[in-house]
């Protein structure tokens, strides 16, 4: 659903399927907003947004959790609860690309 409403507003969305992968993808192709639930199979949200913040080729992408345990993700730059506004999660997304310089 996120990648559907984030394509349809224009934006290009690479996708994982866990932390593990997100941080390779992360690696690869260092994106300019990271969206994350705190819920993941192999690497969970909070483990996924302190590696990123240690390393210093991604510790200054933002990142926008989106979760019902949104709380628990305290080094996130912003945090939306499920269930969200297509405007909500948009509006999120813009307003930390734009703070980043993007």
């Amino acid at each position: 659903m996120i990648r559907v409403i984030l394509e349809s507003a224009g934006h290009e969305v690479t996708e994982a399927r866990n932390g593990a992968a997100g941080l390779t993808s992360v690696t690869s192709a260092p994106p300019d907003l990271v969206i994350t639930d705190v819920m993941m199979p192999t690497m969970n949200g909070v483990e996924f947004i302190e590696r990123l913040r240690s390393d210093p080729n991604s510790s200054a992408i933002p990142i926008l959790v989106v979760s019902g345990n949104s709380e628990l993700a305290t080094a996130a730059n912003a945090r939306i609860g499920k269930p969200f506004l297509a405007q909500e999660l948009l509006s999120a997304a813009a307003l930390l690309i734009r703070e980043a310089g993007g």
